[in-house]
């Protein structure tokens, strides 16, 4: 959360000439609600399965940048998806950094809480080993501007697909 995967993303899909999308918008347009609400109904479990089955599905289109949520690497079956479709990118931040990021967001259900940092910290221990585990470029996004970003990312794009970038 708050690693800039959407800006990031959209800058990348712009710059590469590529559709964006993002898995946690596309999961609210197929439900009809937003992702708090349906952490309300249906549980963290629901809004995975919802996720699982969306990622599946946008995985396997071409052309296009994918911005997932932060917690679709807890299931290996959207590792899985990922890593067989497309280039898996890292956004690896610090903890101050999602916290300052995402301290104003109330569409964060798992940060409505008393101790965020907790939170993050907890999800951080689960998740980092999975984000690195499945990316095939990682990049620290601390203290740095998106563009500068998306420019490392592509820089790496075309070093490990040299016939694609001529």
């Amino acid at each position: 959360m708050g690693a800039g995967k959407s800006t990031i993303g959209r800058l990348l899909s712009q710059e590469l000439k590529l559709e964006f999308v993002d898995s946690d918008r596309e999961i609210e347009q197929r439900a009809g609600a937003d992702i708090p609400w349906i952490f309300d109904v249906e549980g963290e479990s629901g809004f995975r399965d919802r996720e699982e089955a969306v990622i599946c599905s946008l995985s396997s289109k071409k052309g296009v940048v994918l911005s997932t949520g932060g917690g679709a690497v807890v299931r290996s079956a959207n590792r899985s998806a990922l890593q067989a479709n497309g280039t898996v990118v890292y956004l690896e931040t610090s903890i101050e950094q999602q916290l300052d990021r995402t301290s104003r967001d109330k569409n964060r259900p798992l940060l409505q809480t008393e101790n965020p940092r907790a939170v993050l910290e907890e999800l951080m221990s689960v998740r980092h080993p999975l984000y690195l585990d499945s990316a095939d470029i990682v990049v620290v996004t601390d203290k740095r501007h998106p563009k500068a970003v998306a420019t490392e990312i592509i820089k790496q794009l075309k070093a490990n697909s040299p016939l694609e970038a001529e």
